[in-house]
């Protein structure tokens, strides 16, 4: 019984990791492609994080510019990370996941959202609100594909 349970925990938790990597934009760098999703708000600019300041959260590796960012992260993640995972906005108000590049991001009512690239970031930017209305519908339907 106990061989059983233990298998079932482990099961669980692959499957909760893997859910989470898929749930969130990520790539070799990590969660935003490495960079820090405090410095958006902090800095106001785009600063890649350095891996002596990284945090495994929800199964992703978070990298920070410096350590007060990481700090922050970790007494309020939810403060921080991005909107639809770190997914393009645009691409998600159209019913699809993809990539972004992280020199696109706007913060708009607190909260950060990130484009595929400048031109996508340009369009989204004419009716943001509309997007956002599209793409909270559209989340839950394809946040773990």
């Amino acid at each position: 019984m106990k061989l059983y349970l233990l298998t079932l925990l482990l099961g669980y938790t692959l499957f909760s990791h893997a859910q989470s990597e898929k749930t969130f934009y990520t790539t070799r760098n990590g969660a935003v492609d490495g960079y820090d999703v405090v410095a958006y708000f902090t800095l106001k600019k785009p600063t890649e994080g350095k891996k002596e300041f990284s945090y495994e959260w929800q199964g992703v590796t978070w990298r920070f510019a410096n350590a007060n960012h990481l700090n922050l992260f970790k007494k309020n993640p939810a403060q921080y990370i991005p909107e639809f995972g770190g997914h393009c906005a645009y691409g998600v108000s159209r019913g699809y996941k993809v990539e972004i590049d992280p020199q696109a991001w706007d913060i708009y009512n607190g909260k950060l959202y990130l484009n595929y690239d400048l031109d996508v970031q340009a369009t989204w930017k004419k009716d943001k609100a509309g997007y956002i209305e599209k793409a909270n519908k559209n989340w839950a339907k394809i946040k773990n594909d």
